[in-house]
């Protein structure tokens, strides 16, 4: 084994090593956080809390409130430059209407400050660094609903970060899900009143409108591709049933396998929207969410370095096709990861229980979820390191990336790719 070799295998031991010490805090930092759910945008405690954790923790510089009142940014290390390798770990921290941490975010800042504790004890008992270093964690808030780390991508957070660590509680190991590209929609249509019975011929019927709507996209379904995905809700139909509706509302997801596709598929609903205003002489308001969520762009180096570290400290990755291939949610992640090199893994917390349920939200909350936890945060930590140890590697990762964007924007513009 050479001498950088073994150098490496030490310092992740360390890593875990130092992850286990803070075992206690971290595990407390998950339950408090786990205990108050926050909704999007207004994770105030939660925001707190990982401010107060971050301020007791030597060596660090906290911003709270950073760009956005429940964000903030944790660094230790050098200042950002050229000659700067800077490391990122993500927390979200947001929860779900009526059943809380049924999606883990809980356990997603506990992961993202682990592993951010854990390679910063490691980096400063090492000297055999090739570069000088930033570890960074951010606070992002609003996953679930608004995209909030869209809109610190669009204040200029991520642009000196050189690679970016998350990861996502889920039933499996995984190094990589195929989250899709989504963009949420509102369709408003505006008619006129009218006594439904005495002089119907007087109105101009929203709802006929949001019904045409409603079938005109379930009727599209048939010309979509396999992998597109539109659900959605009438959320305003009416009044009274002597009235003629004078106002109608819809709400959408829109969904792809990519960015570019999701274009696609927005140009055939618009069709679908403006056509049942045509057909009952309303009136239509077609209002896209103020954030798109981009599908995750791969970056494969970092993905296979995640996994031999995720091996080693016993974790067995899911080889079951339909998982892996077959995954239809998004996350923000996705527009993060076309500006930064980053992964966004899976991990399992001893639990088969469904996100999004009543029974993931306990899953999350319960001790026996720790373990899996710390071990995650460990091979964050671990791939962290591989990077930041050997250059070549990381021009590696960043050559993916570059390959791999100009790809993705090839196929937004619509160029051919061979």
């Amino acid at each position: 084994m050479s001498d950088r070799a073994q150098l490496l295998l030490e310092l992740k031991q360390r890593v875990g090593c130092c992850i286990n010490e803070a075992e206690a805090k971290l595990h407390a930092l998950s339950k408090d956080i786990w205990s108050c759910p926050e909704l999007a945008y207004e994770e105030t405690k939660a925001h707190d809390r990982l401010v107060a954790f971050f301020s007791q923790e030597e060596g660090w510089t906290v911003d709270s409130h950073f760009k956005l009142e429940t964000a903030f940014r944790a660094t230790w290390g050098a200042t950002a430059g050229s000659d700067v390798v800077s490391v990122g770990f993500l927390c979200e921290y947001d929860a779900l209407p009526g059943i809380g941490h049924a999606c883990g975010h809980n356990l997603i800042a506990e992961v993202g400050a682990a592993a951010a504790v854990g390679l910063k004890a490691v980096l400063e008992s090492t000297r055999e660094l090739p570069a000088q270093v930033q570890v960074t964690v951010l606070g992002t808030p609003a996953e679930e609903d608004g995209g909030g780390k869209i809109d610190l991508l669009k204040e200029g957070v991520f642009d000196d970060m050189d690679v970016v660590f998350m990861a996502h509680p889920q039933q499996d190991d995984a190094p990589y899900l195929p989250l899709v590209a989504e963009h949420d929609v509102t369709i408003k249509y505006h008619g006129k009143a009218s006594h439904a019975s005495a002089y119907p011929w007087e109105g101009v019927n929203a709802l006929d409108a949001a019904v045409l709507c409603y079938n005109n996209l379930s009727v599209l379904r048939q010309q979509m591709k396999p992998d597109w995905r539109v659900h959605g809700i009438i959320k305003h139909g009416g009044v009274k049933p002597n009235i003629i509706p004078a106002y109608t509302e819809l709400e959408y997801y829109l969904r792809t396998p990519s960015r570019a596709e999701l274009q696609v598929l927005k140009s055939k609903a618009e069709m679908c929207f403006r056509s049942a205003a045509v057909a009952t002489g309303c009136e239509v308001e077609v209002l896209y969410a103020r954030n798109a969520f981009d599908n995750i762009l791969r970056n494969k180096t970092l993905e296979d370095l995640y996994e031999v570290n995720g091996k080693a400290l016993g974790m067995e990755f899911t080889t079951d096709e339909e998982v892996l291939n077959n995954a239809s949610g998004s996350t923000d992640f996705g527009n993060v990861s076309f500006a930064v090199p980053g992964i966004h893994p899976y991990f399992y917390i001893g639990s088969k229980a469904l996100n999004h349920t009543e029974e993931y939200t306990s899953a999350s909350g319960d001790d026996q979820a720790q373990f899996f936890t710390l071990r995650t945060a460990k091979a964050l930590a671990m791939t962290a390191l591989d990077v930041l140890l050997d250059p070549e590697l990381l021009q590696k990762v960043k050559q993916e990336f570059t390959e791999a964007k100009l790809r993705e924007d090839r196929k937004l513009t619509g160029e051919h790719t061979e």
